[in-house]
């Protein structure tokens, strides 16, 4: 395997995993504007969006690198 074969599937992986984490943060958007849980899940839930969308943001960088 290539440097950039790999980049690639660490790009896809990492795009599935921020799809997860923005749909669970609009679900606790959601939940919180209807007053089911507390807006403190809203900011952890925030963090971990961003956190997974930077990473995806990094590997697209990356891949575009090595070509």
């Amino acid at each position: 395997m290539t440097l950039k074969n790999v980049s690639l599937f660490a790009m896809i992986g990492t795009i599935l995993v921020t799809a997860l984490l923005m749909w669970n943060l609009i679900v606790n958007v959601l939940n919180v504007s209807r007053g089911l849980v507390p807006a403190a899940v809203l900011f952890s839930s925030l963090i971990y969006a961003f956190g997974a969308l930077s990473v995806a943001v990094f590997f697209f960088v990356f891949h575009k690198a090595q070509s």
